[in-house]
């Protein structure tokens, strides 16, 4: 038993209750002082409801809540910042036209008419230097990256005083540099003295930066357990509540004729630098080929290129012979080209429509959906019933915004629209990224299944262990280009990275 001098904050029977959906079931959490306590779960654990009722933006429909052993009501965040409580959420609540001296005093109360930007900044920077980070206090937040902005945000909740930081998924924008330097800010923060709840699907990191981990499943409590006496294994198992396959069984590869053909294509960025530059690439049938390299190599761009987004200034695309260079999206999909972007959300899904909608994308224009001038609904539901029961996505009201839907759900939502259009060439580009291990083991078999169907699969990733889990060969680009493609089944690791690094290696 936890001594009550120990604890800091209990949740006590918390329910938390949506239109068709019970998001918290009696849930209780404890917090000790001075620890880094994970909340782990799939996507659509109750993790983020849970913390959002602690932050004051969810009232609870059951339970209560105690801090240093004293009740307390949190009706706003306003209310659970006066008790020491800051969140910071995945999706950072900043202003981008303000600097950082504006987001960090934005509603403070003891902020008035006039403010002393010169002392704020001063405590800003000793904030910062205490914890060994930079941030220019003057700087506007448009300008500073996604880890400088992460900063800003952890800054702004100690400025108002926190005693109990919620960092909800705070890796899932991170490189793993930054990722191991917020870490290193977290233990800083713990040896004070502070209380960290750490929301998280990743297991490497939970094993390394927690004290003690608490796990959700459906919104229900799974248990509470140190973790020096836990496994990854089973950690998994208490998430899912089944073994996970770490690993997975690959058929023989049977390759077909050549697919996609890209010969030497070039294209700009967004910021009209030569983001390709005389690239060439060929993927049958039957085969993953997987994209390797660091981030801002032009992966993003091979992938519009391919897929109607971009435009070569050079260069020819070619699927199953026919020369689709610069064609329209919709060309491209008729052609049996589909693509699962890495923002699902804001290029894959249409978030203020229902889950019917987004599933009937790719056939809305076909019979039986289409009808003459009109859409038949009733098929539509019934399509879109089939796509929930064979892929296993959690849908609390169907005709509800498919924004309400968890990550993972999200994701297999498109996976299955675009799975079920029959692809010949099917374009990945991060398709397992901020998933739980669950929906990351769906996701790799399912493309290992399409394979195994003869479709071409280009799956472009930042996951080296993802690429090598279930590509047959990896082509690996720098500066635009492929600097060599290899053997997925007999590579050298230390080869794969001096070819990251732009060393040119052999082709397979």
């Amino acid at each position: 038993m936890e001594g009550q001098e120990q604890l800091m904050l209990v949740m006590s029977n918390i329910t938390k209750r949506f239109p068709g959906i019970v998001a918290n079931d009696h849930v209780s959490f404890s917090l000790r002082k001075g620890e880094i306590h994970t909340l782990l779960g799939e996507n659509g654990a109750g993790k983020s409801t849970l913390m959002n009722v602690l932050d004051g933006i969810y009232y609870p429909d059951e339970g209560e809540i105690t801090i240093e052993g004293k009740r307390v009501d949190l009706r706003s965040p306003l209310d659970s910042m006066k008790h020491g409580i800051g969140m910071i959420h995945q999706h950072f609540m900043l202003v981008d036209s303000l600097s950082v001296i504006e987001n960090v005093i934005l509603g403070l109360e003891s902020q008035r008419f006039y403010i002393d930007k010169k002392s704020v900044a001063g405590q800003i920077e000793a904030i910062a230097k205490k914890y060994n980070f930079r941030v220019d206090p003057y700087a506007k937040i448009w300008q500073l990256s996604v880890g400088e902005q992460q900063r800003v945000e952890i800054i702004k909740t100690l400025f108002k005083g926190a005693r109990i930081l919620i960092l909800d998924e705070p890796t899932a924008v991170l490189t793993p540099q930054e990722s191991d330097e917020l870490f290193g800010i977290l233990r800083e923060m713990k040896s004070e003295g502070k209380s960290i709840i750490f929301i998280s699907h990743k297991l490497n990191e939970v094993m390394s930066v927690s004290d003690r981990i608490t796990v959700l499943r459906k919104g229900r409590l799974v248990g509470t357990v140190d973790t020096a006496s836990i496994t990854e294994s089973e950690l998994a198992k208490m998430m899912i509540g089944r073994d996970i396959l770490f690993r997975l069984e690959r058929k023989d590869i049977e390759l077909g004729r050549a697919i996609l053909e890209v010969e030497d294509a070039q294209a700009y960025n967004d910021r009209g630098i030569m983001a390709l530059n005389k690239l060439s690439i060929t993927v049958h049938g039957g085969e993953i080929m997987g994209v390797a390299g660091v981030a801002g190599n032009g992966q993003v761009e091979l992938a519009e290129c391919i897929t109607g987004l971009r435009h070569l200034i050079s260069g020819h695309v070619t699927v199953e012979g026919i020369d689709v260079t610069n064609a329209t999206p919709r060309t491209l999909a008729s052609a049996g080209v589909n693509y699962i972007p890495a923002d699902r959300l804001g290029v894959g899904l249409v978030p203020n429509l229902s889950t019917v909608e987004n599933a009937m994308l790719r056939k809305y224009r076909q019979e039986p959906m289409c009808r003459g001038a009109f859409i038949d609904y009733g098929a539509a539901c019934t399509y879109a019933d089939g796509l929930i029961e064979k892929f296993d996505i959690a849908v609390p009201l169907r005709n509800a915004p498919v924004k309400l839907l968890s990550g993972g759900n999200m994701q297999k939502l498109l996976l299955a629209r675009e799975i079920e259009d029959n692809p010949r060439l099917l374009i990945a580009e991060h398709p397992t990224r901020g998933l739980d291990v669950g929906a990351t083991e769906f996701v790799r078999k399912t493309l290992l299944e399409q394979r195994d169907n003869g479709v071409a699969v280009l799956l472009i990733s930042e996951d080296l262990d993802e690429i090598l889990m279930v590509a047959d060969r990896v082509a690996v680009m720098y500066e635009g280009h492929i600097v060599g493609i290899v053997d997925a089944h007999h590579v050298d690791i230390a080869q794969i990275g001096l070819m990251m690094a732009g060393a040119v290696g052999a082709k397979a």
